[in-house]
């Protein structure tokens, strides 16, 4: 018969206490956080040096009309997933997340989404895409300056706003129309170079459906065309920009630049 090793079966059953005892310490302190009563709120709101869309006394009002009562209730009654899944229903929140502290302290961390282009469809309806590649409503606190895209466009609102531009792209139905993702793939080459975001302020879809730029500087059209070698374009107008037209002192000489060429910029005068 093997020998029992005692002071091993002790060291077992001290751990087996002390895990049952932080197992009864654990559910005492949940049953006790439960009761905690909700004294405080605090409301973070993320990215605000980029957009305004949100403000404190906006999310305030939006939880009293839904009637989320917070403040002088449990914790137990809040039910954190349903604000949060309330919150982030938000047309202007990308992201919203609940969290409570042991003193009555309930915080909000809210992200508002971000714009990258807004869209004006031949309707004259207007909408954002955001940088999720999801549209978004235009809100009545803020415009965003971002580059607008108008023309030859189609897409609706109501009937897409809950399909990303990508799905939009894919679907047989609506890709025979859209050009939310050619549009939106050009907008966020420009808007990642310094010179070009400046500079460019829409894109306009010919009948011909194709892109045509109109600057903040000079009155000119830069033709584009489709979204076909879209860095090495961009790259030929930064050029123009920076070694043509800055050293000629050419800025309303032309009345068309026309990058379609390859390796070349057009240029027809007024």
């Amino acid at each position: 018969m093997s020998k029992i090793n005692y002071k091993r079966a002790g060291v077992i059953a001290l751990w087996c206490l002390a895990l049952t005892g932080l197992a009864a310490s654990l559910a005492f302190v949940a049953r006790s956080t439960k009761n905690i009563v909700a004294t405080d709120l605090e409301i973070v709101l993320h990215n605000t040096d980029e957009n305004l869309f949100l403000n404190e006394a906006e999310v305030r009002k939006y939880l009293n009309e839904r009637n989320d009562k917070i403040l002088s209730e449990r914790y137990r009654n809040l039910r954190t997933e349903e604000l949060e899944k309330a919150l982030n229903a938000h047309q202007a929140i990308e992201n919203a997340e609940v969290s409570e502290d042991l003193n009555g302290l309930v915080k909000l961390d809210i992200t508002q989404r971000t714009p990258v282009l807004r869209i004006i469809n031949k309707d004259g309806e207007s909408y954002y895409i955001d940088s999720q590649d999801k549209m978004m409503p235009l809100n009545d606190n803020y415009s965003a300056h971002v580059l607008i895209a108008s023309g030859e466009l189609f897409e609706p609102y109501n009937s897409r706003y809950q399909w990303t531009v990508e799905q939009i792209a894919k679907n047989k139905l609506f890709s025979e129309l859209s050009l939310l993702d050619d549009l939106l793939a050009v907008a966020k080459k420009i808007n990642a170079d310094t010179l070009l975001s400046a500079m460019i302020q829409q894109i306009y879809v010919n009948k011909e459906r194709e892109l045509e730029f109109y600057p903040l500087i000079g009155n000119h059209r830069i033709v584009f065309g489709e979204n076909k070698d879209t860095g090495e374009k961009l790259n030929k107008l930064k050029l123009f920009y920076t070694e043509g037209l800055n050293k000629s002192d050419s800025w309303n000489k032309y009345a068309t630049i026309n990058l379609k060429y390859k390796n070349l910029v057009v240029c027809t005068k007024k």
